[in-house]
């Protein structure tokens, strides 16, 4: 399927594996020029070795990161029609009486007020596009949270009020925003979960995967982790022509995992 949006000009987040990096090569393979970002320099380097993209290493959680973030892709890119916030970490876990202050603080400020920076710092290219496209990422956590993950929960589901409030400002400018809220996918982020997970059940990573769905995701009717590729091609959709009157919307990409429509 053609997505109508070769030549346009995108920025990805996050993109040093995982969901990032599929949605990037998704992008590249649709003729779009793509700026990836990351904390970590080395990998996202060598995550992009030899291929046709601007590499930007960044802290998400700095001001002044961001805004060299902003500088860098202008100068080496040009203003951007498309913007996909990947970037995220899982942050603490247990039950709420066990995580502390600096727990919540940390989930806030990675999960939160970096797509909050991002979005600021890029907004005035993204509403002078003419087509701009932001797609947030936010997680089956957002709407069916789980107790020993609060503060990961709560930071989602700002995320999809954020993508909804952003969705109603721009539209009219033909800034199209919406979220896309993945489930258990196989990414270094669940691998560390399911190695966890194993290392405390005394078990190896497949039966740890095999007990996490039955105990833990009882309705993630698929039985199995969801691949990159199969969110990728969600975002890539929802940043292209073919999704020229979907705005505000969060599409979620998690096997059934949510028990309610």
């Amino acid at each position: 399927m053609d997505l109508g949006i070769a030549g346009r000009r995108a920025l990805v987040t996050g993109a040093d594996s995982g969901i990032g990096h599929a949605t990037a090569e998704l992008l590249l393979a649709e003729g779009v020029r793509v700026a990836v970002t990351d904390q970590d320099a080395d990998r996202l380097a060598d995550a992009w070795s030899g291929r046709d993209v601007v590499t930007v290493a960044a802290d998400l959680t700095s001001n002044a990161a961001v805004d060299e973030l902003r500088r860098e892709v202008a100068a080496r890119l040009g203003p951007i029609d498309i913007c996909v916030q990947s970037a995220g970490i899982t942050g603490a876990q247990g039950l709420f009486h066990e995580i502390d202050q600096d727990g919540w603080e940390q989930a806030i400020a990675v999960d939160l007020l970096a797509p909050v920076r991002l979005v600021r710092a890029f907004l005035p290219d993204l509403r002078a596009s003419g087509h701009g496209r932001l797609v947030l990422l936010a997680s089956e956590d957002a709407v069916q949270p789980y107790d020993d993950e609060l503060p990961y929960c709560a930071a989602k589901a700002g995320i999809l009020a954020l993508a909804k409030g952003l969705s109603r400002s721009y539209a009219t400018e033909g800034l199209l925003v919406n979220a896309v809220s993945p489930a258990f996918v196989r990414t270094p982020m669940t691998d560390a979960m399911m190695d966890k997970r194993a290392k405390e059940n005394g078990t190896d990573r497949d039966e740890a995967i095999a007990s996490f769905l039955d105990e833990e995701r009882p309705y993630l009717e698929l039985k199995r982790r969801g691949e990159v590729a199969e969110v990728a091609a969600v975002i890539a959709f929802l940043c292209s022509d073919r999704a020229s009157f979907v705005n505000g919307s969060n599409y979620r990409v998690d096997g059934g995992s949510v028990a309610t429509i």
